[in-house]
């Protein structure tokens, strides 16, 4: 065996070994993170209520986590009428992400996972340590529905109500 071979076989196993990808019909991860609003979150607070949407985002204050953060929160109406908790996440602390919430009047939870551990655990922390621009779509049993790796995040909301709708999440009943 050459030495690149050598290499690349090691890295290949390295990278196998580290994590196993989530897919639809797995249990999301539970987690417990700060938001911006002053509470903590976990998925297993919403069984049974309602579905969740965690969007995963690189860093705060960056121009494709503007634009996404400013969709959210210019055409949040687009959610609030759907059986839904929605978030956007980042391992930003929480200190920034309030920040950021405050700047673009974000009227919905960021939240924080400054150890990572959250975004290890959805596979989304890419080499260099900041999440990849993922989206996690669960159900209201807590299986992930969908994973959206392609976010477009000028049209972020409407792709996110849209994709809701199409999972069958059903709107909110006034009660």
């Amino acid at each position: 065996m050459n030495f690149k071979t050598l290499v690349t076989a090691i890295v290949f196993s390295a990278a196998a070994s580290t994590s196993i990808a989530l897919e639809v019909g797995d249990q999301a991860p539970d987690f417990l993170l700060e938001a911006t609003d002053g509470k903590s979150y976990s998925v297993s607070q919403f069984s049974d209520k309602e579905a969740v949407v965690i969007a995963w985002y690189p860093k705060a204050f960056t121009g494709g986590c503007t634009i996404e953060c400013k969709s959210l929160a210019d055409n949040g109406h687009l959610l609030k009428n759907l059986e839904v908790a929605y978030f956007m996440a980042s391992v930003d602390p929480i200190e920034k992400n309030i920040e950021f919430a405050e700047a673009y009047k974000a009227d919905f939870p960021l939240l924080s996972d400054p150890s990572k551990k959250t975004a290890k655990d959805y596979d989304v922390l890419a080499l260099y340590g900041l999440p990849k621009r993922h989206t996690f779509y669960i159900g209201k049993d807590g299986k992930i529905l969908f994973i959206d790796k392609k976010i477009r995040p000028a049209t972020s909301a409407e792709d996110m109500a849209a994709k809701l709708k199409e999972l069958g999440v059903p709107k909110r009943t006034v009660g």
